[in-house]
């Protein structure tokens, strides 16, 4: 059993986790329902209740850098299945954004995933499918990957050819250029206090 010192804690983390996605992470008592109700725990290099310790004892990098916040499908099972009511799943969240502002990327086809279906939301305004598809094969290599779904899914238009035009895209976009303005304000602000 390994023994973790509390001199080693990082609670400006924990505080950071508690503010971002608005919950009282002090209230979970380790009690594993949300383990238990999680559908990927097989999958995950961390359980959902060691994840959300780990975060009450302040150990930053041990969590952003797990697998486990890039595998979660957002299902909300753990929050459902909280006794306390904490939104589990919207820590995993806030954390999986805090990882990837780490740099921390330890899923790479899922974070490849997820940057093509916004790349093509900014741009279109919507998901174009087939767009968001040759994107994601081009940057990961995987040009075989369910290919065999083509001859099902094709007749049937659910992968058009071309981008849907939408109304109030330029509002979509609006929103990205709002982030990003976010982001950078956020870097600079974070330089200005190391100099």
């Amino acid at each position: 059993m390994e023994v973790i010192s509390l001199q080693s804690r990082d609670a400006a983390f924990a505080a950071e986790v508690a503010k971002r996605s608005g919950q009282k992470l002090a209230t979970c008592y380790q009690c594993g329902n949300c383990t238990a109700g999680c559908p990927y725990t097989f999958a995950y290099d961390i359980p959902v209740s060691r994840i959300m310790r780990l975060v009450q004892m302040g150990r930053r990098d041990e969590v952003l850098q797990c697998h486990s916040l890039w595998l979660c499908a957002s299902c909300q099972s753990c929050t459902t299945r909280c006794p306390n009511n904490i939104d589990v799943a919207r820590v995993v969240d806030v954390l999986r954004h805090m990882a990837r502002e780490a740099g921390y990327a330890t899923e790479g086809a899922v974070k490849t995933f997820s940057d093509a279906f916004l790349d093509s939301v900014e741009r279109h305004g919507r998901v174009y499918e087939m767009g968001m598809l040759v994107n994601y094969v081009l940057k990961t290599g995987r040009f075989w990957t369910d290919y065999d779904l083509a001859p099902t899914v094709l007749p049937k238009g659910k992968i058009g050819f071309r981008p849907h035009t939408i109304q109030g895209a330029d509002h979509v976009a609006a929103i990205f250029r709002r982030f990003r303005e976010r982001q950078q304000d956020a870097r600079e602000a974070g330089k200005g206090g190391n100099e």
